[in-house]
C-alpha cells in the first residue's frame, strides 16, 4: 500500500529490487515445469487476468463479475506502484496463473494467487509462485528495514484446494470474514443521522480535493478505532491514503466525519465512514463498498455507527445506486455482523485469512 520513500543505500550494503517495480531479473523467476515459464504481467494481459479472476470470483461466489479496472490498476495503474507480481505462460503467452505481492504497510504483506484449476500443473505452478511470494515479501521487509513480516492470503472460505497449498506453503488459517450486501430503495434518500451525532462529507477545496486537515481526521479516527480489532497494525498516513486512491471507485465524495455533542457543549469527532464505488453488476446500476467504519470507543453506543451507516444508504438512494456491500470479521469484539443484520445486510460468501509469519533474523 505504501509509496516508499527514496533513499541511498551505504556503502557495501546489499542491493534489493523495489517492490513496487514491474521488472524482475532472471534470478527472480521462478522455474516452472514444462511447458510454463514464469513473467512479469503487463498491460496487454489485462484480458486474461480478467478471465482468471472472473474463474476465481465464479467458483467462490457463484457470480463473475469482475471489474476490468480493477485488474487494470494492478497491473499498469495506481496500484501496481506498490506490487510486484507474475503470471505462468505456455507456448501461447496467454497467463493461466496469477500472483501479487502487496507492500500493504511494514511488516504486512498482501499475498493473491489465481490459478486456472484446469492446468495440468497447476499444483507445482502455485507451489512455485508461493515461495517466490515469500522471498519476494522478504525482500519487501529488508528495504523497509523490519526485521519480522506477515503474509496474509485471503482464500474463498469452501475453497480446499487453494487450503492444501497455502498449507504446503506454511500458512495457517486465523479467521473468517463475512462479506455482505444490503439492497438500497430510492425511499430511503430521506434516512438522517441521528439526535445528538452529526455527520457530514470530508470538506474539499474549490478544484474537489479534499482538506489535509480532514483526511488526518479520518487516518486519526480509524487508527484508535481499530486497536482492539483482529490484525491491527499502524499504518502512516500517508500509506492509507495511497492505498485508498489505488482503487478505481474511490471518490473524495465517499468519505464521511461523524461529531457528537459532549457535555459542555462541544462537538467532537467520533467516527468515521470511507467508501468506495462499485461498478454497475447484473442490475445495471451501481453500488457503494464500504471499505472502513470506525468510532472512537468514548462514543461507542450513541448512535454513531447507525448514523455513519444511514448516511452511506441515504447517498446511495439519492444516486441511484442499488446495494451497499461490506467486509466484517466474522468474530468483531463489537459484534458488528449483528448490527449489520439488524439493519438489512445479509452474507453474500465468505473468505479466511491465511497467515504466514516471518522472521528475517531467524
Amino acid at each position: 500500500m505504501a509509496l516508499l520513500a527514496a533513499g541511498v543505500a551505504p556503502v557495501g550494503a546489499k542491493m534489493v529490487p523495489m517492490p513496487g517495480t514491474t521488472s524482475a531479473t532472471p534470478h527472480d523467476l521462478p522455474t516452472l515445469p514444462s511447458p510454463w515459464r514464469a513473467r512479469v504481467p503487463g498491460y496487454a494481459d489485462i484480458d486474461a487476468l480478467v478471465r482468471l479472476r472472473r474463474l476465481d470470483e465464479l467458483q467462490g461466489t457463484g457470480s463473475t463479475h469482475v471489474d476490468p479496472a480493477g485488474i487494470e490498476s494492478e497491473v499498469a495503474g495506481l496500484a501496481s506502484w506498490t506490487r510486484r507480481q507474475l503470471v505462468a505462460v505456455g507456448p501461447d503467452d496467454v497467463p493461466r496463473a496469477w500472483v501479487t505481492v502487496h507492500d500493504r504497510a511494514a511488516g504486512r504483506a498482501t499475498v493473491w494467487g489465481y490459478f486456472d484449476r484446469d492446468v495440468a500443473e497447476v499444483d507445482a505452478i502455485a507451489d512455485a509462485f508461493y515461495r517466490w511470494a515469500e522471498r519476494t515479501a522478504v525482500a519487501m521487509a529488508r528495504l523497509r528495514g523490519v526485521t519480522a513480516t506477515r503474509l496474509d492470503e485471503s482464500p474463498f472460505a469452501d475453497d480446499t484446494r487453494q487450503a492444501q497449498w497455502l498449507t504446503r506453503a506454511g500458512y495457517a488459517r486465523r479467521r473468517s470474514w463475512l462479506h455482505m450486501t444490503r439492497p438500497v430503495v430510492p425511499d430511503e434518500a430521506a434516512l438522517a443521522p441521528r439526535a445528538g451525532v452529526t455527520v457530514r462529507p470530508v470538506e474539499r477545496h474549490e478544484n474537489g480535493m479534499p482538506v489535509a486537515a480532514d483526511l488526518q481526521v479520518v487516518h486519526q479516527m480509524l487508527e484508535t478505532s481499530f486497536q482492539d480489532h483482529f490484525n491491527s497494525y499502524r499504518e502512516s498516513f500517508s500509506e492509507f491514503v495511497q492505498r485508498l486512491r489505488e482503487d478505481p471507485g474511490h471518490s473524495w465524495d465517499h468519505w464521511w466525519l461523524a461529531y457528537v455533542d459532549t457535555d459542555d457543549g462541544h462537538r467532537v469527532p467520533a467516527g468515521t465512514v470511507v467508501c468506495s464505488s462499485i461498478a454497475a453488476g447484473e442490475s445495471g446500476a451501481p453500488g457503494t463498498y464500504v471499505e472502513y467504519i470506525g468510532v472512537t470507543r468514548a462514543a461507542r453506543g450513541r448512535g454513531v455507527a447507525k448514523s455513519l451507516l444511514a448516511t452511506v444508504i441515504a447517498d446511495a438512494a439519492r444516486d441511484g445506486r442499488d446495494r451497499v456491500a461490506l467486509e466484517v470479521d466474522a468474530d468483531s469484539p463489537t459484534k458488528a455482523d449483528q448490527l449489520y443484520r439488524s439493519l438489512g445486510w445479509e452474507t453474500d460468501y465468505v473468505t479466511e485469512s491465511w497467515f504466514k509469519d516471518l522472521d528475517l533474523d531467524g
